[in-house]
């Protein structure tokens, strides 16, 4: 009972919570980045991808394209640990892009119940903690490229 409430940091706990965070990120992110696969042309199409997208010049497709890539793709990456750090430099740009661009430094917004956090933000900041801490050794690139 002891193990279960040390603070140290190492072993079996921070492995596992290294995991349960991953694999929870992974599956959250997955979902917008399906939701946009699924309903790309529809959204390649629409105002708010042709008009208020762009992404080093270009609009429509291709910003979506590289946003379906880094939600899906490489949450998918994320989700099993394999080359988990490019995965998470792709989605903390993708979400920094968002934060930055896309909704301008808004990190609290006034919703119908209150204020809100700005999801991109939220997720940023997660992976750019995941960058820092790595995936842990429950992962595929523990198991394929550590020594």
């Amino acid at each position: 009972m002891k193990k279960l409430f040390l603070n140290n940091g190492t072993g079996l706990n921070f492995d596992l919570g290294l995991l349960v965070i991953r694999i929870i990120l992974g599956i959250l992110m997955a979902f917008y980045g399906y939701e946009k696969l699924i309903h790309f042309n529809e959204m390649a199409a629409s105002d708010f991808w042709t008009k208020n997208i762009s992404f080093l010049g270009m609009s429509g497709a291709v910003p979506l394209a590289l946003t379906v890539f880094a939600e899906f793709f490489c949450s998918l990456l994320l989700l099993v640990g394999l080359f988990s750090r490019f995965s998470l430099l792709v989605l903390a740009f993708c979400m920094a892009y968002i934060f930055l661009i896309v909704f301008p430094m808004q990190i609290l917004s006034k919703g119908d119940n209150g204020y809100e956090f700005n999801s991109a933000f939220t997720y940023f900041v997660l992976y750019v903690g995941l960058l820092f801490t790595g995936v842990g050794k429950y992962s595929l690139d523990a198991k394929l490229f550590d020594k």
